[in-house]
């Protein structure tokens, strides 16, 4: 069976951690007798036609090359949403990505689409399906659901999605419920994203220390700065190490020093998925106080190293964190309770040792990538047998 993936998220070289996760499902899947090609946006010093560890790549332009800033930012939503420039250079975004995925068509022969995130990658997806005769699978990740239920006049587009899609797929429970109450759809199916169990692995007691580390970019969405709030109110002889980057940071860092904890506070700007594992193995915990997660996936490589995680129960969070047995979810959002969450949690060492060891063994049989292959091999099948109008 071959499959024909669409992303607008997809490392760049080795290392690059934008999209890791939908490169590693690629590799996966060779395993289960699936095979896979690619369609995503140029990048820089990169080929239209590359590979990566054996997973061939079709890079597809859409505009001269300073206005190619769409993709790789994390922030194509709201380029869209906020300014023309960017609206226009989505057309010739889709226009760009529906012509290479016929190409990539014709030459693989693909049995199905797969577009990962319904928007935009699942508009020109659908209409490839479709003018093939081919099923389409769509999996929704968090930020095009947000998108979709905040952006009344992309609902259309959505509806129009998910119908033409014989299965849809959803990181988390939390995420497939907030779809259905944006448009009405068949019940998405759970199917996470699997997580690099090889570069993740446990540390030892000895390594952890006082300070708390928070992975992720630095937007409002992620929730750095109820974080910072919650630190402030912390004992002084304990530390935060931020790793991340995004457009917050001068106001995070202005925050910081307003809650006078700049000298506890390391800021360490975003680092490759490799580089990540020895922060996660010295960390006391993980905190993950995003507002609406699609799922988490810093919360699994975290459990992955077996440091415990702190974080709100919102979002696809309590997919990943069952509170009380893998992790801590606090359930109001203020700092204070954050605060209060993380003080109990270092209060008790070997309650962080025994949370962390249980939060790898659930991790290891939920986002394995041999496990996650062969759901969505049995996905694949699934939608072989389905037709759509």
């Amino acid at each position: 069976m071959n499959v024909l993936f669409f992303t607008h998220s997809f490392p760049r070289d080795d290392g690059d951690a934008a999209g890791s996760f939908v490169l590693r499902l690629a590799k996966s899947l060779a395993a289960e007798g699936v095979g896979v090609r690619v369609v995503a946006p140029a990048a820089s010093g990169l080929s239209a036609h590359t590979a990566l560890d054996g997973v061939e790549v079709e890079r597809f332009r859409y505009a001269p090359r300073r206005y190619e800033t769409l993709a790789y930012g994390g922030n194509m939503a709201e380029q869209v949403r906020d300014t023309w420039s960017a609206r226009f250079t989505l057309v010739g975004f889709l226009g760009a990505e529906f012509q290479a995925g016929v190409r990539a068509r014709r030459e693989f022969q693909p049995s199905l689409v797969h577009a990962h995130w319904w928007f935009p990658n699942g508009l020109a997806a659908s209409w490839v399906a479709r003018m093939a005769g081919i099923p389409l699978v769509t999996t929704l990740h968090g930020t095009d659901v947000r998108m979709a239920r905040n952006v009344p006049v992309s609902r259309p587009a959505f509806r129009h999605v998910m119908q033409h899609s014989a299965v849809v797929t959803a990181v988390s429970q939390w995420l497939a419920t907030e779809a259905q109450s944006v448009v009405s759809m068949r019940a998405p199916v759970v199917a996470p994203m699997p997580v690099a169990t090889d570069l993740f692995t446990a540390g030892t007691p000895s390594e952890r220390g006082t300070r708390l580390l928070f992975v992720g970019r630095l937007t409002r969405q992620k929730g750095l700065d109820v974080l910072i709030d919650a630190f402030a109110l912390l004992p002084a002889d304990i530390g935060l190490d931020v790793v991340g980057a995004g457009p917050e940071r001068a106001a995070l860092e202005s925050r910081v020093a307003e809650r006078g904890v700049a000298d506890r506070v390391r800021w360490h700007g975003a680092l490759r998925p490799n580089e990540l594992a020895p922060f996660y193995q010295r960390a006391a915990a993980v905190v993950v106080p995003s507002n609406e997660e699609g799922l988490g996936l810093v919360a699994v490589e975290a459990q992955l190293c077996e440091t415990p995680v702190v974080g709100f129960a919102s979002g696809g969070l309590p997919d990943v964190v069952q509170d009380g047995r893998t992790g801590v979810l606090v359930s109001e959002r203020s700092a204070a309770a954050l605060a209060s969450g993380i003080q109990a949690l270092l209060a008790r060492e070997d309650r962080g040792l025994t949370l962390g060891a249980a939060g790898r063994l659930h991790a290891l049989a939920t986002f394995a990538p041999e496990s996650v292959a062969k759901r969505y091999a049995e996905i694949y099948r699934t939608a072989l047998g389905h037709t759509t109008t």
